[in-house]
């Protein structure tokens, strides 16, 4: 485990002692939001990414021995494993290279190598490969018996048992691969007469690029692309180049032995190891391509569960349609449903009068405060038509993003919680929640369905799940949740809990009332020490007995509260609510063997603030009013936009009409960057100007360098 933790400290420049307390803890099955949160002192600090990454190390060198524990057993068995051999097995924890020493013992199919040993052509492959025989032509003909027909077949089989010693040599695979990695050309070509239905595809029909630079965006088309069976993909180095190198290993001299060699060589390269490393340049590429698309994801999931949220308001949200009408909904500043009926303000039905009486009587029986609408068909009509309604208050409108609302709708959780509702009723109130805390309501879609991929179907659907689900945990457990109104599905993600505590959570709350403090969690069937040690810290009780169970501070800590509030003679809620008693306090007293200052100075943070939200405070924004469809733009306006999609291409953004725009990386700054992140985020407001309108292919181009942002 020693040597472990000494390789993935020199792999990700982190403290060995900070590896090894990591790996400790999460062996005892502490979770990555509670290490990072509640265990800074054995880690030193390390943040989530970091500690995913520890981990992540840690799984694959798991991996690699497991893998060699495979091979040692397998050579073991062939009675090939020498002393060296398990020595060199051993001591290499670089998976190609486990391979290319296991690649002669592996065991084949029957090849063409195998077939010209049984027919006893070993020895004359051995007599070419030293390349000294004057006569080989007679040599070969004392071949010639049983299955061996004549000089030539003799020959042919011995080049077939030095192409497979070529293609095996260590040597000669690491001197192509590096061939690769220098020279690699990705090509793809459009497969003849798929013109038409390759359409999207244009750009790749005749395409060329040094593997090195081709971006994950690119390599993941192409691949989509040839996987639909619209393009031919290949990856290839310069072959001469390649056949020299080989050539300068194997072939001495020149004689007849050495041309039979050189033609054994080039047939090892041709017909086994270029397709082999060209397989595992692929799939390396693929791996490297995936990854940066997953961290894409990631990151825009997260911004995206951590939009700013309304809050605990009573909220009217429409799910806007023309024929159909819209769908509304009044939820309570719980998010319960109260109230839902249809208007029809738009054509073809035009009960505009009708309408407007019913939102003003809805908005008065419900106290509504604010109106969500979603974001899909007719969504600027409602939006106009509820800005010329008068109502008896200044009530604030936003435009929600209804990705995956109707995904939701039709749900099983969904259908738990609205049985008596139809998938129209479930939706609107999914707009409405979403404005009143979208972190809540986020977490109930498959996060492939919430539009903020690139590519995602294309990945690795285990790796892409396991990155989601780690990033909807993080999210969840840096906001925290209140314990008395958190859904289990909410539950489901909070540090240590999973599906089955969650719902006896859920079903403890419904038979039992409100949790009063966090001690009562461990009445919950199954709800053992550790589970709430992992939990609690996250879980907010709003005006309970101790006010404590309403901040981060973990339980585990209160006493160290209390003892500040004793020592300044004061009672906890006192030294909460007073910022000149806190000041008082010098937190170096506290320290203890087990308590360092990284705990306390988030103790003192979350007494300054108990209970805060680190998500943004929420705006109201507005489309331009003259801009309904491709056709009102023109090059040069100055748009408002919301980011609705970032990709490491550049963003999408959300100009208030069916298609978004794209800004390209090289247009969101005037200076040089590499991540779109670094200047934008998932549902941010910008301004942007339109540069280039394609209205054939729905395609818009937008710029923001030059344009004043508020």
């Amino acid at each position: 485990m020693e040597l472990f933790h000494q390789m993935i400290s020199g792999l990700l420049g982190i403290p060995e002692r900070q590896i090894s307390s990591t790996l400790h803890l999460l062996g005892e099955g502490a979770t990555i939001p509670f290490i990072s949160r509640y265990r800074k002192e054995a880690t030193g600090g390390l943040d989530e990414v970091q500690i995913e990454n520890i981990k992540e190390q840690h799984d694959k060198l798991c991996d690699i021995a497991r893998r060699k524990e495979t091979i040692l057993s397998t050579i073991n068995e062939q009675g090939k494993l020498t002393p060296e051999l398990e020595k060199r097995i051993n001591a290499t924890w670089n998976p190609t290279e486990l391979e290319d020493i296991y690649l002669p013992y592996k065991p084949k199919r029957k090849t063409r190598a195998e077939a010209a040993r049984q027919k006893g052509l070993e020895p004359l492959a051995m007599i070419m490969m030293l390349q000294r025989e004057p006569n080989l032509t007679a040599k070969a003909a004392t071949f010639v018996k049983g299955d061996v027909k004549d000089t030539e077949d003799a020959l042919k089989g011995a080049r077939d048992i030095i192409a497979e010693q070529v293609n095996e040599d260590e040597r000669a695979r690491n001197a192509i691969r590096n061939q690769f990695t220098r020279q690699a050309e990705i090509t793809a070509k459009v497969v003849k007469g798929k013109e038409e239905e390759a359409a999207k595809y244009r750009d790749y029909f005749d395409f060329s690029e040094s593997l090195k630079r081709c971006t994950s965006h690119r390599l993941l088309a192409i691949r989509r692309a040839e996987s639909e069976g619209l393009l031919k993909v290949s990856i290839s180095p310069d072959d001469e180049a390649c056949l020299e190198r080989l050539d300068r290993q194997f072939v001495h001299g020149n004689n007849e032995c050495s041309h039979q060699v050189k033609e054994a060589t080039a047939d090892a390269y041709k017909r086994l190891l270029k397709p082999s490393i060209e397989t595992e340049f692929a799939a390396h590429s693929k791996e490297k391509a995936d990854d940066e698309a997953i961290r894409v994801f990631t990151e825009n999931l997260r911004q995206l569960l951590l939009s700013p949220p309304l809050g605990q308001k009573r909220v009217l949200a429409i799910d806007p349609g023309f024929r159909t009408g819209c769908k509304v909904v009044c939820l309570d500043a719980q998010g319960n449903l109260l109230h839902n009926e249809n208007i029809y303000p738009h054509p073809p039905v035009n009960k505009t009068g009708e309408a407007a009486s019913k939102l003003r009587k809805m908005i008065e029986a419900y106290e509504i405060e604010a109106i969500s609408i979603g974001n899909g068909t007719a969504s600027r009509e409602t939006e106009d038509f509820i800005n010329h309604q008068t109502f008896d208050r200044q009530i604030p409108v936003f435009v929600v993003s209804e990705q995956g609302a109707s995904i939701y709708s039709a749900s099983k959780i969904a259908r738990d919680e609205f049985p008596d509702y139809d998938v129209t009723v479930r939706g609107a109130v999914s707009i409405g929640r979403r404005l009143m805390d979208p972190l809540a309501e986020l977490v109930k879609i498959d996060p492939k369905s919430i539009g903020v991929g690139q590519y995602q179907h294309d990945v690795d659907q285990t790796k892409l799940k396991k990155a989601l689900d780690q990033t909807v945990e993080n999210c969840v457990n840096l906001v925290g949740v209140n314990l008395n109104t958190a859904s289990s599905h909410l539950l489901t993600y909070i540090s240590g809990l999973g599906p089955q505590l969650a719902q006896n959570i859920v079903n403890f709350r419904a038979e039992n009332g409100a949790f009063s403090s966090r001690k009562e969690l461990m009445k919950v069937p199954r709800m053992g020490a550790k589970a709430f040690e992992q939990c609690a810290g996250f879980l907010r009780i709003p005006g309970a007995k101790n006010p404590l169970d309403n901040t981060a501070v973990h339980p585990e800590s209160y006493h160290i509260v209390e003892q500040m509030a004793k020592d300044l003679k004061c009672s906890v809620d006192e030294l909460i609510a007073n910022k000149e008693l806190r000041q008082k306090i010098k937190i170096s007293d506290y320290i203890t063997p087990t308590v360092g200052l990284p705990t306390l100075q988030d103790i003192m943070q979350e007494l300054d603030k108990p209970g805060r939200d680190p998500r943004k405070a929420i705006k109201v924004f507005e489309f331009d009013k003259n801009v309904r469809t491709i056709a009102d733009l023109r090059e040069g306006m100055i748009l408002p936009g919301i980011v609705g999609n970032i990709t490491n291409f550049g963003a999408f953004v959300d100009i208030g009409i069916k298609e978004n725009g794209l800004v390209h990386l090289s247009q969101l700054a005037e200076r040089y960057i590499s991540d779109p992140t670094e200047i934008v985020s998932i549902h941010q407001h910008v301004m942007v100007r339109v540069m280039n309108v394609d209205t054939d292919r729905k395609r818009i181009q937008l710029s923001m360098i030059g344009v004043q942002q508020d």
